[in-house]
């Protein structure tokens, strides 16, 4: 079969297309003939050997060469030992063996663990599916249901959703994004006004997923037209996160997903909190997912596509930034 591997760590150009052995699904294991790989941070932090300011201690270790990936929908062509519930011929998704980096999505096939992986809605096409679990299961954890008890590399308490749904403000800050876009269809279901951050580009985007306000990050300030929120999802997260802190109401929660630096005796004194956690694979959530997809209450928003041999053009793509949903590499 073909596959994306990296031999060694640098830009797009270091993924290589080339022929490697149909994988052998073991106990617990599917072989899934993959039909679209959906393309996350994950993937060019690995591509970089994690030159991304990651903690030490949810730094994975891995040797080289690796197939990168972790996203796919596709068929199911064999079953190994000890799987239940799944077929030959079934049309799955998932996302495979995070917070690992062992995925191996960015091939041709691929031997799944049966417990990430959910029936594919049968409304969505196999790229609009592989465009959903890495971004939509973070914003299910971080919002709904963590669902699951491992401990959090970002601070010493397990995360926590806090209650939400009519009555309640949800701000998301990065909403055209793949987490951002689902967290805010997320909180619209849920009854929430939602407040959506972006820039002005992706306005009429964001509106069609049912955003009630649009901040246009690049020309207001947020701080001149958003108060008394009860939830703040910031899908960019750093140092700057700390800024949406004086936008909550006291009782209020600030969620970042990407390693948040905010001053504990701040947040006291604003009687707010912040909560981070670390997605992981759950074929139960991508099921709970699937159900929305299809029955519409989630769309998926695809940015680009790009042929499995392009790979490298779709990490330069994602380079770019301004992404409006996710980016898909497409396996023929």
């Amino acid at each position: 079969m073909k596959a994306i591997r990296l031999h060694e760590y640098g830009g797009p150009e270091v993924l290589r297309y080339e022929e490697v052995p149909v994988p052998t699904p073991q106990s617990g294991e599917v072989l899934v003939r993959v039909h679209a790989v959906g393309v996350n941070p994950p993937d060019w932090y690995l591509r970089t050997g994690m030159a991304a300011e990651l903690p030490p201690e949810i730094m994975p270790k891995f040797d080289l060469p690796v197939i990168p990936g972790t996203d796919v929908s596709g068929v199911i062509e064999a079953v190994g030992p000890d799987v239940e519930g799944f077929s030959v011929g079934d049309e799955v998704f998932g996302m495979l063996r995070f917070p690992g980096i062992d995925g191996r999505a960015y091939a041709e096939y691929v031997a799944a663990p049966a417990s990430d992986l959910a029936i594919k809605p049968a409304g969505i096409d196999h790229v609009h599916a592989a465009g959903a679990p890495m971004a939509a299961l973070t914003a299910w954890q971080f919002l709904i249901e963590l669902g699951h008890d491992a401990p959090s590399p970002f601070q010493p308490q397990p995360h926590r959703p806090v209650p939400f749904g009519p009555g309640s403000t949800v701000l998301v800050n990065g909403a055209a994004g793949g987490v951002g876009h689902f967290g805010l269809q997320l909180a619209k279901w849920k009854g929430a006004r939602a407040i959506a951050v972006a820039s002005g580009a992706h306005e009429q985007f964001l509106r069609d997923l049912g955003a009630d306000e649009f901040v246009d990050y690049t020309k207001t300030q947020m701080e001149d037209v958003v108060h008394d929120v009860d939830l703040v999802l910031d899908t960019v997260g750093g140092p700057a996160s700390s800024r949406f802190l004086p936008l909550l109401r006291r009782g209020g929660a600030l969620f970042p997903v990407f390693f948040a630096q905010v001053d504990p005796e701040e947040t006291a004194r604003l009687g707010v909190s912040v909560s981070s956690t670390q997605v992981r694979s759950s074929g139960e959530q991508m099921a709970q997912l699937a159900d929305l997809l299809e029955k519409g209450v989630l769309r998926v928003g695809i940015d680009s596509t790009y042929a499995l041999e392009d790979a490298a053009a779709a990490h330069e793509r994602a380079a770019q930034g301004h992404i409006r949903g996710k980016i898909v590499l497409t396996v023929a």
